[in-house]
């Protein structure tokens, strides 16, 4: 019986101590909003940039990398404004709708935060 309850009590603490865990390393709003903006634009220099082709656009396929850039505190801003956020204390659920003018696709992400990391397990493109 007391190789049991040690059991039980090593059990119960080590429960205790990883939801602790991730109540304290539950990412904020904060967070999500520059792992988006990075990850957005990111994705943008490497998908859209490089998909521009034919007149305005090949120009602006030529600066678009300095265009994001440029842009990246206005996408932050967008994210920001677009976000709500679902805080279940161990863990928090993200969802963002980022929809901009043509030829840019809108999108739709949903994204989990748990011990300091980001997950984003749906991407919808529209």
């Amino acid at each position: 019986m007391n190789i049991l309850h040690l059991v039980k009590v090593i059990g119960g603490v080590s429960v205790i101590g990883l939801g602790t865990s991730m109540v304290l390393t539950n990412p904020g709003q904060r967070d999500y909003e520059s792992y988006a903006t990075d990850t957005l634009t990111s994705y943008l220099k490497q998908e859209v940039c490089s998909k521009a082709s034919g007149g305005l656009a090949s120009f602006l396929a030529s600066h678009c990398k300095t265009l994001v850039d440029t842009g990246k505190p206005h996408i932050k801003q967008v994210i920001a404004n677009q976000t709500i956020r679902q805080n279940y204390l161990l863990f928090s659920v993200y969802e963002t709708e980022f929809l901009l003018p043509s030829p840019v696709p809108n999108y739709q992400f949903e994204t989990i935060g748990v011990f300091q990391q980001f997950y984003t397990y749906q991407a919808d493109k529209f």
